[in-house]
């Protein structure tokens, strides 16, 4: 499937609105949300000022974008820093106490968050939430070729190098009446540690275990192929490479092919209504902290429309610092990117699905947040 850039902002943007219904499902044993709780970015004018540094997810970059633009307005006095770095190396930089806050494609283990990270204050566990949803996308560069369907096997297969060729009967099995050239496949995968590779080889494992044996993992496990770092230089490397595959966030693949991914006996584009459904059949991890809201994901629902290769990225904070203007600034914050005007600026600029109060979700995420500084 090839969209101009400009309907592929429109479809994503368009279906966050079924996205908030869709992901109400998720959140049926939640408290619902005090009306009187306005987590707006409208706030009364206050002391905070300084930096406040931020890194991880390459993924987050036009949301956080969005998100900084829109809070300088709310918090003048404040400068906010985000370098996206990647994921891994995000949570490395937080765990030894360089940054305020961390963006994550891939959430902290749940003795992780439990305490001693970073700049926290002894015993401080971490407030980890949920911000920006999108499914990840198998992009492709291929003259001629404007849209593929690959089952999760083939997609294995390909990153694994056991299917070399474009024409390959296997991936022609699946594409009937698509002229196929005789063109060398080139993988190109992340050399970065990176969440995205994460919820990447996770997807594999969980639909195709018999192809992936390598698990899960944040960092490419096989020798070989392209590596490219970052979400940017992914983009780059597909863009310039003719023949190459590769994963994606969809906010930052505008640009390239998407394949058709099979689910069930479906076969299902990438759109943020997709996502919105796979993380609609996922349950919230038990056994996690209060301010700990981390999903375990459904990779292998079969629902109707449901596109379960998607991440979920994560902002993570401390709950307690030792800096109380530190702790103000990360409240104001996440606050800021949590309210219905940072999520629909981060929806216009990433094209990323909202969580605004509608969606009962947004209860136990507001409640989190209030914990920072508490």
């Amino acid at each position: 499937m090839k969209l101009t850039t400009g309907s592929k902002t429109a479809a994503l943007i368009a279906a966050a609105a079924l996205t908030l219904s869709a992901l109400t499902g998720c959140a049926q044993n939640e408290e619902p949300a005090d009306p009187g709780t306005d987590n707006t970015s409208s706030q009364t004018e206050t002391s905070l000022s300084g930096e406040l540094n931020g890194a991880g997810a390459s993924s987050q970059s036009a949301a956080q974008e969005a998100w900084r633009g829109g809070f300088a307005s709310a918090e003048p006095g404040v400068t906010v820093n985000y370098d996206p770095v990647g994921s891994g190396s995000g949570r490395e930089q937080f765990a030894a106490g360089g940054l305020g806050f961390v963006g994550s494609d891939a959430p902290f283990k749940p003795e992780e968050a439990q305490g001693g990270q970073g700049s926290c204050a002894a015993g401080s566990p971490l407030v980890e939430i949920p911000v920006y949803i999108s499914p990840i996308v198998v992009a492709f560069n291929l003259d001629g070729v404007e849209a593929l369907n690959l089952a999760p096997t083939t997609i294995a297969d390909i990153f694994t190098g056991k299917i070399t060729n474009w024409n390959d009967p296997v991936i022609a099995a699946d594409n009937a009446g698509t002229q196929l050239p005789d063109v060398k496949i080139s993988p190109v995968h992340r050399s970065d540690q990176s969440g995205t590779t994460g919820n990447f080889t996770d997807y594999l494992a969980a639909t195709a275990p018999s192809a992936w044996t390598f698990g899960e993992t944040e960092e490419w496990p096989l020798d070989g192929g392209e590596g490219a770092e970052k979400t940017q230089g992914m983009v780059e490397a597909l863009t310039a490479g003719q023949g190459s595959i590769g994963y994606v966030d969809a906010g930052q693949a505008r640009a390239l092919s998407w394949a058709s991914i099979k689910v069930g006996a479906a076969w299902v584009a990438p759109s943020a209504e997709g996502a919105a459904k796979a993380v609609a059949e996922s349950q919230l991890e038990s056994g996690r902290g209060p301010g700990d809201v981390v999903y375990e994901l459904n990779r292998t629902t079969t629902a109707d429309g449901a596109y379960p290769l998607i991440l979920v990225s994560y902002l993570a904070a401390c709950e307690k610092y030792e800096d109380a203007n530190l702790s103000g600034m990360v409240s104001a914050y996440f606050k800021y990117v949590t309210s219905e005007e940072g999520q629909q600026a981060a929806a216009a600029n990433a094209g990323s699905a909202p969580l605004t109060s509608e969606v009962g979700l947004a209860a136990k995420v507001s409640a989190a947040v209030e914990r920072i500084g508490s």
